[in-house]
């Protein structure tokens, strides 16, 4: 019933109190969760869709997908294995005296898998720059610290200064400009970069005294545990001529979004999962680019 439930939710793009209505009036919906009968009450509460997303982990879901897609080649492989056998009943001049096909002129079935695209499956996101990704994390690492001094006001004393007017003038003075200069840009970062790390150093000093790093939520602190690794990037890049550096970060909220260079006259960066897809059959291969792809973002 989860997962059924799942599925319909994902296809139709249902919220979970519509997705509750859905299957209420619809007998097909109910058939495809394994009710016997039906009913015309609703199976399950709205409220229930987040015990099911949690009782189906990502190596629940990966294992029910390749389980598919054995059971796919098995049926594929089966129908060839039967046409065959058709082929060479039928086929007169191929058989000896006895009815069997000769050693000679048997056929063996193709066997393993044929790699006949590996894509890109892109996401919606906003285009990152490194200048609006340092700019991000440090309004995350802002909030953090306003809902995490509260908690340690009498042991830690006034709250740490993170001057975020003057950053944010900072980065407003660049983003006003139509094609700001590339030297301009970099200083931009340089600055951001310097709030930044002197954020995470005041996050560190309240976490000592007693802080929650959950204090302000939990999407928050998703994304501090990215920040401290876009810092260590952008800190190789600046110190480097390169402006590429592998499983770059370019989303905090999708952590594992990864660019890859396409070579589109549209649009010669994507983002997302690399995918694979072979025979007939499509499966996430991995969460970023190989190791030798170009991580680069122009």
């Amino acid at each position: 019933m989860a997962l059924g439930a799942l599925i319909i939710k994902a296809r139709l793009g249902l919220t979970d109190e519509e997705l509750v209505e859905q299957i209420k009036e619809n007998p097909y919906f109910q058939f495809f969760i394994g009710l016997e009968a039906f009913q015309y009450s609703s199976p399950f509460d709205s409220s229930m869709m987040v015990y099911f997303r949690k009782r189906l982990p990502e190596a629940v879901v990966n294992d029910f997908n390749e389980r598919i897609v054995l059971h796919g080649l098995k049926v594929i492989r089966s129908s060839d294995s039967q046409g065959l056998g058709d082929i060479n009943g039928s086929g007169g001049g191929s058989t000896s005296s006895a009815g069997r096909p000769k050693s000679s002129s048997q056929k063996q079935p193709n066997q393993g898998s044929l790699l006949i695209d590996a894509t890109c499956a892109p996401v919606h996101i906003r285009h990152p720059t490194d200048l609006s990704l340092l700019n991000e994390a440090r309004e995350a690492t802002e909030i953090l610290i306003d809902a995490m001094h509260p908690q340690v006001r009498e042991s830690f004393g006034h709250k740490p200064r993170t001057h975020r007017k003057q950053a944010r003038r900072q980065i407003l003075a660049v983003e006003k400009k139509k094609r700001p200069r590339i030297n301009k840009i970099r200083k931009a970062i340089k600055q951001q970069l310097g709030h930044l790390k002197r954020n995470l150093s005041s996050i560190d000093a309240l976490i000592a005294c007693g802080g929650c790093l959950l204090a302000a939520g939990r999407h928050i602190y998703q994304k501090l545990l990215v920040v401290s690794e876009l810092v260590r990037q952008q800190a190789i890049l600046d110190h480097s001529e390169s402006r590429s550096i592998p499983d770059r970060i370019v989303s905090l909220g999708q952590a594992h979004i990864r660019p890859i260079v396409r070579g589109k006259a549209r649009c010669n960066v994507e983002f997302g999962a690399l995918a694979q897809r072979a025979s007939g059959y499509g499966r996430f291969q991995s969460l970023s680019p190989a190791r030798d792809s170009p991580s680069s973002i122009a």
